[in-house]
């Protein structure tokens, strides 16, 4: 496919594309073997049952569970983990593509049980595969009529300061709890990290890869009420009032902009000019704390080592770290084909765009 572009596009700009496809055919060539060698490292790394999982680098299996959980900003799904991505399609001369404008990821430290043990899980600098919750494409007409566009999804991007004059893609991956996790990392003694209910900013390792279960329609059940709750401390579900005499509304039965209202005194925006930007009132509304919902505080309630001895986590003299949804089996099949895919096809693709811009200056 990027071999018939750069053919299609030969006349029109000469030796510029042959040499992109060049560089990408090097760059294919350099990611195939760095899959060959994590495929390799996950065969010759013995996978290990937590109550007997030795200090160094250890494969694990197991289900996520934890004492906190946040809501993510997007699904308002409660998790451990979230990234949430919105890409915005920009044009430039000829050139169209989708560009990341806003990525935002925070994490709680969680647990992995696979029934003989927990073990902390710090997922710091980790390599995700994980589940993607949320992918949606918005075009401009959609928001400014405000129409099939769920409120957490309207306060993510202006939250970030994105214009919606352009197309706008959003994506949502989350480790919720009890999903089930395959963990190829380092099992070191623990540095002093303490299990909290307040979330940290996560420095992601390298890219997602996953399936869509959520869309829109899903979406729009809970965008008046499964927002996250940005700067408010976890651990406790907020309801949104829309006038101090009157219960809370059920998102089906709420209007686009009290949608946005609640969003907005969710994610803890006051400001009268932001409420303005976003088209909505911001007189009679309250803001209602309640109890942790019986989700959060089943959870809660377990027995948790709060401050374990052992953590689970990215090396210092073994750095690799990777997190995946997918088995060890399914881990391996996917490195297996893309590797070898790589491996032989960028090296292909290389000698085409050298052949070509060979042709293109005459030296044949």
């Amino acid at each position: 496919m990027i071999l018939a572009f750069i053919l299609y596009s030969r006349n029109a700009d000469g030796w510029v594309w042959p040499v992109f496809g060049a560089c990408v055919g090097v760059y294919l060539f350099y990611r195939g073997f760095r899959m060959l060698r994590r495929k390799r490292l996950i065969l010759n790394t013995p996978t290990s049952k937590v109550r007997s999982a030795a200090i160094g680098l250890v494969e694990v299996n197991g289900l996520a569970v934890g004492p906190y959980v946040m809501n993510a900003p997007i699904t308002g799904l409660p998790c451990y983990y979230h990234r949430s991505i919105a890409w915005q399609w920009k044009q430039s001369g000829k050139n169209k593509s989708w560009q990341k404008v806003a990525d935002e990821s925070r994490h709680l430290l969680f647990f992995v049980d696979d029934n003989t043990g927990r073990v902390l899980v710090n997922p710091q600098g980790a390599e995700m595969d994980i589940h993607r919750d949320f992918h949606e494409e918005y075009s401009t007409s959609l928001f400014s009529s405000g129409l099939d566009v769920p409120a957490n999804v309207s306060i993510f991007i202006m939250r970030h300061g994105i214009s919606t004059d352009k197309k706008i893609k959003v994506e949502e991956y989350c480790i919720k709890p009890k999903n089930a996790l395959f963990i190829l990392g380092t099992l070191s003694e623990n540095p002093g990290l303490r299990v909290s209910a307040d979330p940290m900013v996560t420095e992601n390792g390298d890219a997602l890869t996953a399936s869509v279960t959520w869309g829109k329609k899903t979406l729009s059940a809970f965008a008046g009420n499964g927002g996250a709750d940005v700067d408010s401390p976890l651990g406790a579900q907020e309801i949104i009032r829309l006038s101090p005499a009157t219960k809370p509304a059920k998102s089906m039965d709420m209007s686009q902009q009290a949608k946005i209202s609640a969003a907005l005194m969710k994610a803890g925006i006051t400001n009268p000019a932001a409420w303005a930007v976003a088209g909505v009132e911001g007189s009679g509304i309250a803001l209602d704390t309640r109890p942790e919902s019986d989700f959060a505080a089943a959870i809660a309630a377990e027995n948790f080592d709060l401050n374990p001895k052992t953590v689970l986590m990215k090396g210092v003299n073994d750095p690799a770290f990777f997190i995946s949804w997918q088995s060890q089996r399914d881990v391996l099949k996917t490195l297996n084909w893309k590797s070898t895919l790589m491996i032989w096809g960028g090296p292909v693709l290389a000698l085409l765009c050298f052949y070509i811009l060979a042709a293109e200056f005459g030296w044949l």
